[in-house]
């Protein structure tokens, strides 16, 4: 593990499942960063607030060089946040049709179940919006088999990440 990805304040997973990234013989994340800006990333994807789920996956996408599971995986979900934003905030269905291509190409081989994100359930419904972008309309990201939303320390986190 790096020491810039590395945070012990960083809580376990939340569900029954142990998902990749979860290092369960030394009890903590591989990744702890990755894992606290995926939560916060999801949360606010969950409650429409695709910019800012955007800007936590790309800020921590910073942190990973080239060719790991870890850079592709944030790439991926940068993606799957702008194309939502395309189609909820601008009705722009070829532009997220665009980036949700793109999403899949580094989606492809992300474990199923990475940091607590239903990868596969993502790559279902991103799959199924490029013939019927309606597929996301209400659309929620599963993290630790539940379908968070955003509270406010969600927001803080971004605004911390932008200061």
């Amino acid at each position: 593990m790096d020491d810039h990805t590395s945070d012990p304040s960083v809580a376990p997973p939340s569900g029954d499942s142990v998902p990749t990234g979860w290092n369960t013989s030394e009890g903590r994340w591989e990744h702890a960063t990755l894992r606290r800006a995926t939560v916060h990333g999801v949360r606010l994807f969950n409650a429409g607030a695709y910019h800012e789920s955007h800007d936590c996956f790309e800020l921590e996408w910073y942190n990973y060089g080239r060719g790991t599971a870890e850079s592709a995986f944030c790439h991926g979900m940068v993606q799957v946040a702008a194309g939502a934003y395309k189609h909820v905030d601008f009705q722009n269905d070829d532009g997220m049709r665009s980036l949700f291509r793109t999403a899949l190409q580094y989606l492809q081989h992300t474990p199923r179940d990475f940091y607590g994100v239903d990868v596969l359930d993502v790559r279902t419904v991103i799959t199924n919006a490029l013939e019927d972008p309606a597929q996301i309309d209400d659309w929620q990201i599963r993290l630790d088999g539940d379908e968070p939303t955003a509270r406010a320390i969600d927001f803080e986190y971004v605004q911390e990440l932008e200061e």
